[in-house]
């Protein structure tokens, strides 16, 4: 707190010179001090109040920027080098798609709050969740941060706003249902595929990328370094296959390998050489080592993927009511039974966030509360009858040593 020259308290930033006047001082949006000048103490509050209001209200007029320019600069020089080209190109997706048609052409100091909240109800009535919503605010808060950063803007009109995140269960198989899947799975086509995508929790795009120098008999362990995706590049003229690092640098491990994945394992080895044998086999240059590939040799995508689980999902329910159907899966739908039948299993949180790759355990916790949960219903059952088995030995030793009371004191007594 700033005083006068007899002392008195003047408030924050305030202080009296030595003759006589009084000055304020605070830091605009740029992190520069700013003084304003007095000769009451009445008027410095008055000055500074409005020169803190004009520094949080006022606009930057000359800026005549629009949104779809910032994002080129934002993409070509805040973004190089500091993402991954499949970030990237997701990025590209996300503005083409869903932001430049709503706020491309306008000015960055024409967007307001109501302006990004209206694109946000927009994208959910044309039926995006909540996913997509959280895509686009994220790219717009940094894209408007950056603006901020160059002088271009005052405020973020993006940063406070609110998704409504609704609640959803992830999907996993119950024990039945694993049952159940892959008891019709088997024999088919991408049958080693399943049950290495159940055994392991690795991640679709993992798995396709797997060469068989990536598995280990000996150690019985799969190094996970790399992911296959399809997408279109930047530059690219229609999707295509890469190989790229995995999705984050922790999702860089080892797994073990079950003795059912290994069985799994060698039998797609078998597979993809006959395959690969074939007259009419197709593969890719550059591609050609992967383990998991089509009836071509080919690569895989995620669609042929999904294809292929509804194919057995069909097969299942061709024989049931309508009441007891089979509900629809996705690929991803193997890795959270994994998480769900490790957790289950009692293996330690810190354990299974390792195996499935996730950055943080706070990550491996969120998803899967709901294994917690009865997790801990379960530990106070056990607590409840660890307890009961105390209490009843106890009330043993009690009756053993009141009747040993009882004996002593009957030759007590007849010593007497």
């Amino acid at each position: 707190m700033g005083k006068s020259l007899n002392g008195r308290e003047l408030g924050k930033g305030i202080t009296q010179r030595k003759d006589g006047r009084y000055v304020a001082r605070f830091i605009d949006r740029y992190g520069n001090r700013k003084n304003v000048y007095a000769s009451s103490v009445n008027d410095i509050r008055l000055k500074l109040k409005a020169a803190q209001y004009d520094e949080e209200t006022k606009e930057v007029k000359e800026s005549t920027i629009t949104l779809t320019q910032w994002y080129n600069t934002w993409l070509d020089v805040y973004k190089k080098n500091a993402i991954r080209v499949g970030t990237r190109t997701h990025y590209m997706m996300i503005y083409t798609k869903h932001i430049e048609p709503f706020l491309g052409d306008m000015l960055l100091t024409d967007i307001k709050p109501t302006s990004v909240r209206k694109l946000l109800n927009d994208l959910e009535g044309n039926g995006l969740g909540y996913s997509t919503q959280s895509r686009v605010k994220i790219m717009l808060v940094d894209m408007f941060d950056k603006a901020i950063m160059d002088g271009l803007l005052v405020r973020n009109p993006a940063k406070n706003i609110k998704l409504k995140k609704k609640d959803f269960n992830r999907r996993v198989l119950s024990k039945e249902e694993q049952i159940t899947f892959f008891e019709c799975s088997k024999g088919t086509y991408f049958d080693n595929l399943f049950v290495v995508a159940v055994t392991t929790g690795m991640r679709i795009g993992e798995i396709c990328a797997l060469t068989w120098e990536d598995i280990n008999l000996t150690t019985k362990k799969i190094t996970v370094n790399k992911t296959l995706t399809y997408q279109k590049y930047e530059g690219e003229e229609s999707k295509t296959f890469h190989i790229g690092p995995p999705k984050t640098k922790t999702s860089n491990r080892e797994i073990p390998i079950s003795p059912k994945c290994e069985i799994a394992l060698k039998k797609q080895f078998v597979l993809r050489n006959n395959i690969m044998s074939r007259h009419g086999a197709k593969p890719i240059d550059g591609l050609d080592n992967l383990l998991f590939v089509s009836r071509y040799g080919r690569p895989l995508c995620d669609q042929t993927i999904i294809d292929a689980i509804d194919r057995i999902v069909n097969e299942i329910n061709s024989c049931r009511d309508e009441a007891e159907l089979f509900d629809r899966i996705s690929p991803h739908c193997f890795r959270h039974t994994f998480a769900t039948r490790c957790f289950e299993a009692g293996i330690p949180p810190k354990t299974v966030q390792v195996l499935l790759g996730h950055a943080t355990l706070d990550m491996t916790m969120n998803l899967y509360t709901h294994v917690m949960d009865d997790k801990k219903d379960e530990a106070v059952i056990a607590l409840n009858d660890y307890y009961f088995d105390i209490e009843q030995q106890s009330s043993a030793f009690m009756e053993d040593d009141f009747k040993n009371a009882i004996v002593d004191s009957k030759k007590i007594v007849s010593f007497v």
